[in-house]
């Protein structure tokens, strides 16, 4: 085991996108999020020259502060402030953005429409209106997601060009989110900024604490010893790893650096057979967390998509991009993470990213080469 992890962390995490983001001013929004601290993380560990923009981490334990990545780069910014945006952008002069900052959650988007409208699109006006005053800016990847799309998918998935929408306030808010992007790349960003969109599917991973997240209730419901009240059971998921999305952003971003190709929308989705129910997903589950109970009751919760797909075809074709891990490994490195975590106190982190990356070079994933 000590043999592996010395190898593991020997690997030249620098040389990954053909060294792209080595030494480069790289700025992540949201960063103090679950999916934004694993890419801080990744983009540190790489040598990038990382910054940070976002409100104060929620709740107790967070990845991010268990990072211990904190200092001069990381900043306080409500994305909503434009002002202080400005600044922000105009003090740390990027040369990529990955706009990651947002209100993530569909049920707290019913009980504060008018916060998650402000934060998802206004916040994402804002951005861009101070990229278009910063002209170390070459490109932005908008991280958005799967709930864009408004119909339900062909049995193939959700493709780029398939019509947007959404029902509730956090996808219709996302989906204005897209709009706004391609307006921006065609009014004021071509040709110096390139601007790319990325849709992913259900994260998940370690350190992620968020609220009305399947593994992160289950986890504290199995700590606390009560059931847990499982909503949307027949809901269909595509479940990934947080790395899986992550490496897509980041190859999306060596790409849009050096090639128009890169713009436009693009889905990041898992591995065949990762599109389960909820339900199903949970019974894999509780192979790690035997003593979870359960409660399925009268569903009164508000409305969200039955069925969410994601065919990543032109990802594959175009980018040569490629999901690593399946389910089964996903969830097994996902519980291992909180195992270690919460019984042992150590920090998986590193382990993961590694084992991530030589797994991926064991697939020729065209990000290692």
């Amino acid at each position: 085991m000590a043999e592996r992890r010395s190898a593991l962390e020997s690997m030249d995490l620098k040389a990954l996108f053909q060294g792209t983001y080595r030494s480069r001013r790289v700025l992540v929004t949201g960063h103090t999020g679950f999916k934004g601290s694993w890419l801080y993380y990744w983009l540190h560990q790489m040598g990038a020259e990382v910054s940070g923009l976002a409100l104060d981490p929620e709740g107790q334990p967070n990845h991010w502060q268990l990072l211990d990545l904190g200092g001069p780069n990381d900043h306080r910014i409500d994305i909503r402030n434009a002002d202080s945006l400005h600044k922000a952008i105009s003090l740390i002069q990027p040369e990529i953005v990955f706009h990651l900052a947002a209100q993530p959650l569909v049920r707290r988007s019913y009980a504060d429409p008018v916060n998650t409208y402000q934060t998802n699109i206004t916040g994402t006006i804002n951005l861009f209106e101070a990229i278009r005053n910063c002209p170390s800016v070459a490109a932005i990847v908008n991280a958005t997601t799967d709930k864009v799309y408004a119909e339900q998918p062909t049995k193939y998935g959700f493709s780029e060009d398939d019509k947007l929408g959404g029902h509730d306030p956090y996808s219709t808010s996302k989906a204005c989110a897209e709009l706004v992007s391609e307006s921006y790349q065609k009014c004021f960003f071509a040709p110096s900024v390139r601007l790319a969109t990325a849709r992913s599917g259900n994260v998940i991973g370690g350190g992620d604490w968020g609220e009305d997240r399947l593994i992160p209730d289950a986890i504290r419901c199995q700590l606390n010893n009560i059931p847990l009240q499982l909503r949307y059971p027949n809901a269909i998921r595509p479940w990934q790893h947080v790395l899986e999305p992550l490496s897509g952003y980041l190859l999306l971003g060596q790409n849009l650096l050096a090639s128009d190709a890169a713009l436009g929308a693009w889905n990041f989705g898992p591995v065949a057979g990762s599109e389960i129910t909820v339900s199903a997903m949970l019974d894999k589950l509780r192979q790690y967390l035997p003593e979870l109970a359960v409660n399925v009751g009268a569903d009164s919760s508000p409305h969200e998509a039955a069925v969410l797909r994601l065919n990543h075809g032109k990802a594959r074709a175009t980018l040569c991009w490629q999901p690593i891990w399946g389910l089964e490994r996903t969830l097994a490195k996902t519980a291992q993470w909180y195992t270690d975590f919460h019984a042992h106190g150590r920090l998986n982190t590193s382990e993961n990213l590694h084992d991530y990356v030589a797994d991926a070079k064991f697939l020729d994933a065209v990000w290692t080469q």
